[in-house]
């Protein structure tokens, strides 16, 4: 048996990255959470960007170590040797990282990382695995490999009741042990009202990855397709690295269909809410399964009318939202039809919109997140 140190407890977490979407902004939450129980916390990254300084703020040690990432380039045959390189580098540097941190528990934040869970065993540390993955449409045999190294960690969190059924399907027993935290999705700084009156121009906000799965391409041929001038489309968002393939077939799609003047291509945007206050309506117009749907609930919280798609964890992240419109996944007729619908019913929906941001606000609140992923930590902590 471990014998527990005095002071503080400590906390080890491991992210596959650096950047500003939804299961990083979750990590940071996570951050704050054991920081303000007054635990020291430790992040280690294989690489840098925009999240390591709000990691550092928040007063997290940030350490950059090399980690296998679980990439969908990485599970190409002709990456074999690279992917068993990948491999060897990561298992050494975990054991290396906790040797030298020596946690009292580890958080491993997602599924990508497949390697955390057999050395937090092998080490008899105990850990929490935070799944945000949820591939309903994967055969059983992918979702066999994907979650078999969940059988290594000491308890499991997941994001929603969907992802808790996708992997229920693999391995039943896991799933009965998992427990359901939703997302802490902070709102806007101030909410912005929506406009009154829609007027000349009707901006329709897509926030998120630029990928297939995502759909914002989608959004473009429901735009060509509807020949309504007055709707015009803002995409913020970047490509993964090697994707960029998919930024050039947007742009190209936008030129076919001489949209130009109406399609903004903003990039990746740190703080969106600037951006969302433009818009009347955000879209997540997600092609395949979502876990859960961080997207949607900031549509919500900013008082904005959300298209999505009737689709997996989306579902759940809208459940209840008199202003949430859903519409079938994969399909520009009904995006199409979402978006008419939207703006002929827009006198009916914007007087709701301000309640349903309220409600929320308080369903995902960030307070409750942070207390309850806290308190799974601590329980854990208290086994070792």
């Amino acid at each position: 048996m471990r014998v527990r140190r005095p002071g503080p407890l400590r906390y080890l977490i491991a992210h596959p990255g650096a950047e500003l979407y939804g299961s990083d902004r979750v990590m940071l939450e996570t951050v704050v959470a054991l920081i303000e129980g007054s635990a020291e916390v430790t992040v280690t990254l294989p690489e840098t960007g925009p999240l390591v300084d709000l990691l550092v703020g928040a007063g997290a040690t940030v350490r950059f170590d090399p980690a296998l990432v679980l990439r969908k380039s990485l599970l190409r045959p002709k990456n074999g040797i690279a992917s068993i390189r990948a491999a060897a580098r990561g298992l050494r540097a975990s054991r290396r990282v906790l040797r030298q941190v020596q946690p009292d528990a580890v958080y491993i934040s997602t599924m990508t990382l497949p390697l955390w869970p057999l050395v937090t065993r092998f080490a008899r540390v105990p850990s929490l695995l935070h799944l945000h993955e949820g591939e309903q449409g994967a055969s059983r045999l992918v979702k066999w490999a994907i979650y078999a190294p969940a059988a290594g960690v000491t308890a499991i969190v997941v994001n929603s009741e969907f992802s808790r059924d996708v992997l229920r399907q693999a391995f039943p027993r896991l799933a009965e042990r998992a427990q359901v935290v939703y997302n802490g999705v902070a709102g806007p700084p101030a909410v912005s009202p929506p406009p009154a009156d829609l007027g000349d121009i009707v901006r329709l906000a897509y926030i998120g990855r630029l990928s297939p799965r995502k759909g914002p391409d989608l959004l473009i041929e429901a735009l060509a397709r509807l020949r309504d001038p007055r709707i015009h489309v803002d995409l913020i968002g970047a490509v993964f690295p090697g994707y960029e393939w998919y930024e050039q077939d947007l742009r190209r799609r936008i030129a076919d269909h001489a949209l130009g003047e109406r399609v903004r291509l903003l990039g990746f945007r740190p703080d969106v809410w600037h951006a969302v206050e433009d818009a009347a309506v955000v879209v997540v117009p997600s092609r395949l399964d979502e876990p859960f749907g961080n997207t949607a609930v900031e549509g919500t919280l900013a008082a904005r009318v959300v298209l999505v798609s009737d689709t997996s964890g989306l579902r759940e992240a809208t459940e209840g939202v008199a202003t949430a419109i859903r519409f079938a996944p994969d399909s520009v007729d009904a995006l199409c039809e979402a978006i008419t619908f939207a703006v002929e019913r827009w006198d009916e929906l914007q007087p709701q919109l301000a309640a349903e941001a309220d409600a929320a606000a308080r369903r995902f609140a960030p307070a409750r997140y942070r207390a309850q992923i806290a308190t799974c930590l601590s329980q854990l902590s208290r086994r070792s």
